[in-house]
């Protein structure tokens, strides 16, 4: 019976108070969990640890949907969740019932135990309870990671559907199958068999199968413990004793197909037939055949993940380059067109030194320099006046240092001067103010 979300808000709340550091993200990582995945239930049970150590943890146990080979399975998990979660990856286990075993693979162990990269890789802020469960499903729907046990037959007054095995021949489960399968040997008999791969129980679905194949195996015929079966019963009592029920007909040449495999079944002497043989290569090169291309294709995008990011890095570095080019470039430029500037003001130079050179006449310094405007003439005059008046000044106080001149001369000559020099002052700025000339 499946509890009710209530219960299992209750549950949960139950279980981690006092117990779980994350109480708020532990329960609603449970109960999202539980919305989507109705075949589990919340738990409170003792776990014991490799070093014998017990603890009180939350787990979720159930059972979750696998899809494989068209048909869907229900697969018995149980899923601890430490006292810090989620800080630590879960610990997930798979639970057989009593009609069923674990087929150990790379995922699962003996034990049960489930081993995913999911699992390795778990970060407490992008990892959680509903992406485990989804990457379980796709990995089991790959590689189941049980199957149905094997039921041995009752007595009966007439002979079972196949021959049983010679003394010393009885295959046990996880046992070598004959013929030894090359790789993983297929977990269904195919379509044309006529076969499903196991009855569905009347309280359960049923559980995909191990690699070994479903039908009873036995040793060549050429044993000599071999002993000939008896005669087979009727029709009617083999179709109530057999263990596997008539796989839904799909077309008339499917039929066909089933009835020759059956008359041929009858026909031989309990041997496994070479359709068998066939169908379990068929199985198993096309299960090694996905197994290498997964492989291959997981490969690949690691690669092409590893060469996007390259070409990205490179692409940002060509960017760069061209940034930097083109800044370059812009400064080469720049600086031609000083270099001919220069170039040209150094020929206006040597032209002019070359004609001072060449004059007799002696230059005269006040005609040297000469004006464009009368305004400019005066600026350029009331200037002169007013530097040869502070040199005047400066050398006035150096007299007066000296002793050359006494204090009252000193002042009469600099009052007089500093009266000239501020009346110059005041026309050149003036002129400046009517040149519009700044400052």
């Amino acid at each position: 019976m499946t509890m009710a979300p209530q219960n299992h808000e209750q549950v949960i709340s139950m279980a981690i108070t006092n117990r779980y550091q994350n109480v708020d993200k532990t329960k609603r990582d449970a109960l999202t969990t539980l919305k989507h995945y109705r075949g589990l239930s919340p738990k409170l049970d003792k776990f014991v640890f490799n070093d014998g150590s017990e603890r009180e943890l939350l787990n979720l146990e159930g059972t979750i949907p696998v899809r494989y080979k068209g048909a869907t399975y229900n697969i018995p998990v149980c899923v601890w969740l430490l006292d810090n979660h989620p800080l630590s990856s879960p610990m997930v286990y798979v639970k057989p019932t009593a009609d069923m075993l674990i087929k150990a693979s790379r995922h699962v162990d003996q034990s049960g135990k489930v081993y995913l990269p999911y699992l390795h890789e778990w970060n407490p802020s992008s990892s959680d309870l509903m992406g485990l469960i989804q990457i379980m499903i796709m990995t089991f729907g790959e590689m189941p990671p049980v199957y149905s046990k094997p039921k041995t037959a009752s007595p009966a007054p007439y002979q079972t559907p196949y021959p049983t095995n010679p003394p010393g021949h009885m295959p046990m489960p996880g046992g070598t199958p004959y013929p030894p399968p090359t790789s993983t040997a297929a977990a269904y008999p195919l379509a044309g068999s006529g076969y499903t791969p196991y009855p569905p129980a009347p309280s359960q679905a049923p559980y995909p199968a191990t690699q070994n194949t479903p039908y009873p195996l036995y040793p060549p015929p050429s044993s000599s413990a071999y002993q000939p079966p008896p005669p087979y019963p009727p029709t009617s009592s083999f179709s109530s004793s057999t263990p596997y029920p008539p796989y839904p007909v799909a077309s008339s040449a499917s039929t066909t197909v089933a009835n020759s495999d059956n008359t041929t079944n009858t026909a031989t002497t309990g041997t496994i037939t070479e359709e068998h043989i066939r169908a379990s290569l068929i199985s198993a090169v096309n299960d090694r055949v996905r197994a290498r291309l997964r492989d291959a294709y997981g490969g690949a995008q690691a690669e092409a993940s590893v060469l996007r990011q390259q070409q990205a890095d490179l692409n940002t570095g060509k960017a760069k380059l061209e940034s930097l080019i083109n800044k370059l470039e812009h400064e080469q430029a720049e600086l031609d067109k000083s270099i001919r500037l220069m170039r040209e003001r150094e020929g206006d130079m040597k032209s002019v030194l070359s004609r001072l050179s060449s004059a007799t006449d002696p230059l005269d310094v006040d005609d040297a320099v000469t004006t464009t405007a009368p305004l400019y003439k005066q600026l350029l005059n009331a200037y002169a006046e007013d530097q040869a008046t502070q040199d005047a000044i400066y050398y006035l106080g150096e007299a007066l240092r000296r002793d050359v001149i006494d204090l009252d001369t000193f002042l009469k000559h600099v009052r007089s001067l500093s009266r000239k020099q501020f009346q110059l002052r005041a026309i050149m700025n003036k002129c400046r103010t009517k040149a519009n000339f700044a400052g």
